[in-house]
């Protein structure tokens, strides 16, 4: 959460319960140009006061940029963020010595899990890429999929060679990468924060892009058919060499086994699974 001298605010630290305080406490030191740590709790007296019915407790570190938190090293965080290089922003909430880190973090940066370490006296804030995800196949579920993916905060790219799927009237609001899948996900450069997902239903087309999943560190590989589809699929890359813990990783049939039925069904529980297996590893 950012918040200006004038107390204009952008973000938000609890959704809602306990801004107004913050903001307060934040203007006071900003004037000082010190840090300072905030902590609310439900069994303080002023939990209703600031708005912790909710329960729980919550803690919040304000620091004045310049002051405390340094241009340099802010200026060196957003550039890492657009390089899509993950890094972990470390403070010391007594002294308030602070410092960014791109390794020594690997479980908290693959759960996206920022919070202190077992000394109680570092805090850990972790800052990702933003997630990806690739579609393959301008179909009716990616007609549902794209906004939805969107919505919940992923950067989404089509891939569909076929003009007539991939035309403006169909998806009036993003651009199509009209390339073969396989080297189309070679110019995306699949990652540990990219989830892929195959809708063709077309060998042709979702084989060549499989291969390079497979080959990739992606964190998600779905494939749109049944399940005699799917073990077709899987003897095919059987016979390609692909072991049976590669092939394993695809989820197939893809989506969460909730009954779905129409393309805006299907697109739901394709969402849900992505995110599941993001955040319930």
């Amino acid at each position: 959460m950012a918040i200006s001298g004038q107390g204009d605010m952008a973000g938000s630290v609890s959704g809602g319960c306990v801004e107004g305080a913050v903001v307060l406490e934040a203007l006071e030191a900003l004037s000082a140009g010190e840090f300072k740590v905030l902590e609310y709790g439900i069994s303080d007296g002023d939990a209703f006061a600031v708005g912790l019915a909710c329960g729980g407790t919550i803690r919040v570190l304000l620091e004045p940029v310049g002051a405390v938190l340094s241009e340099p090293l802010l200026a060196e965080l957003v550039a890492a963020r657009a390089a899509r290089q993950p890094m972990a922003y470390c403070v010391n909430c007594e002294t308030g010595a602070n410092a960014l880190h791109a390794h020594g973090y690997d479980e908290r940066m693959r759960l996206d899990r920022s919070g202190f370490e077992p000394d109680g006296v570092t805090f850990v804030s972790v800052h990702n890429p933003k997630l990806r995800l690739i579609i393959v196949g301008a179909v009716h579920i990616a007609q549902a999929l794209v906004p939805m993916a969107e919505l919940a905060g992923f950067d989404v790219y089509l891939i569909d060679p076929r003009g007539s799927f991939g035309s403006i009237e169909r998806f009036p609001n993003h651009q199509i990468i009209e390339d073969w899948p396989d080297q189309a996900l070679r110019d995306l450069q699949l990652e540990a924060r990219s989830a892929l997902v195959l809708l063709t239903h077309d060998p042709k087309l979702d084989d060549p892009a499989l291969q390079v999943g497979l080959a990739s560190n992606a964190y998600y590989i779905g494939a749109l058919g049944s399940t005699r589809t799917h073990h077709t699929r899987v003897e095919r890359f059987l016979s390609l060499g692909f072991s049976q813990a590669q092939i394993g990783r695809i989820h197939g049939p893809v989506g969460l086994p909730i009954g779905a039925a129409t393309p805006a069904e299907i697109a739901a529980s394709i969402l849900a699974q992505i995110i599941a297996t993001l955040r319930l590893l």
